[in-house]
């Protein structure tokens, strides 16, 4: 049942910062703050209410915990409105649209997650516009009663990227995240341009089924020339470590040194899951295009296809949560659970 309503939901970020007048940096405000920088708020058609944290957050600062209370506001208030939108740093703003979006299993509606590079009381702020366009697309809905973007996302610019194909790639221009490897949900301009044959579909019969832990047993590394053996020994005896992501080069390669074989095979026989994932912005891991990348299949690594960083670490982080056998949690990283890879 449609309710005319959106819960905005403000946990920090540029968007409601302002100076300090003794240091000069920028620290978050109190959320009274933001909505007296934006008188257009009072004309917005659909109605808004407003959940802030009690205490606003760096993005920096964004932790499991935090993830969990987004998911728990969410979940709390489920019934009560059309969609979600969630003003966020945009420093973390990708691993968090990535790890709701696993959280919030068979999603209905939609989860926007949105901020600015410039905060709300100066002039040129993009923060006024990705706003009151993340509000209006939280309540756009068909003429079926369903909503038009059923899913995580991230509006930016005139963008409605997948929140878990989305990644930072500027910290100065107003375009701050692209989705490298998949197509926008929607663009804005003049009018709303749905790309619908890019967009979730959920089963609508189905509930919505929030998760709330996240085991952070996980590390990610990258593969350069010159990596030494004993400090890549060093990390992986670490007794409570369960997933590794491994940034490799190209479409998934690394040196075939006997050594690097030898940890890896000694992490996956302990039940350590690795997950192989490109440091190229665009492209998917094929670990059986070369020898180098096959011979990591060999020791038990496992491809991450054309996920980002941060949909790989936090899609671990909520199976190791759930699961205890290594072989399902490596067969889970291997399917597309909410549009996160392309398989």
């Amino acid at each position: 049942m449609r309710t005319n309503k959106v819960l905005l939901i403000y946990t920090g970020g540029t968007i409601g910062m302002g100076r300090n007048v003794k240091t000069g940096a920028l620290e978050p405000l109190d959320f009274n703050n933001l909505i007296q920088a934006l008188p257009e708020f009072k004309q917005i058609e659909t109605g808004v209410d407003v959940h802030p944290f009690t205490s606003p957050i760096d993005s920096s600062n964004i932790c499991p915990e935090s993830w969990a209370k987004m998911v728990r506001i969410i979940s709390d208030h489920y019934e009560e409105y059309d969609g979600f939108v969630i003003l966020h740093g945009t420093d973390t703003m990708a691993y968090t649209a990535s790890a709701l979006s696993f959280m919030l299993e068979n999603l209905t509606k939609p989860v926007i997650l949105t901020g600015s590079q410039l905060p709300m009381g100066q002039l040129r702020t993009d923060g006024k516009e990705n706003l009151i366009t993340s509000l209006e697309l939280a309540s756009t809905y068909d003429d079926e009663g369903h909503p038009m973007v059923p899913e995580v996302t991230i509006y930016f610019c005139g963008h409605l990227l997948r929140g878990n194909r989305a990644t930072k790639c500027s910290a100065e221009e107003f375009t701050a995240f692209k989705t490298f490897n998949y197509p926008h949900i929607c663009d804005a301009g003049v009018d709303f341009v749905f790309h619908d044959h890019h967009i979730l579909r959920p089963d609508y019969s189905r509930p919505m089924i929030p998760h709330y832990d996240m085991d952070n047993h996980v590390m990610v590394f990258s593969i350069f020339p010159g990596i030494r053996e004993e400090m890549v020994r060093h990390i992986m005896m670490y007794s409570n470590l369960r997933g590794i992501v491994m940034r490799t080069f190209g479409s998934g390669n690394a040196p075939q040194h006997p050594w690097l074989l030898n940890v890896l095979n000694d992490a996956t026989q302990r039940g350590i899951v690795v997950v192989n994932v490109s440091q190229c912005e665009q492209g998917s891991v094929e670990m059986a295009r070369y020898d180098t990348g096959l011979a990591l299949l060999r020791v038990g690594v496992i491809s991450g296809y054309d996920s980002t960083v941060e949909a790989a670490v936090t899609k671990l982080m909520h199976l190791l949560a759930i699961y205890d056998d290594p072989k399902k949690i490596r067969q889970l990283m291997s399917q597309s659970l909410a549009g996160e890879i392309s398989v």
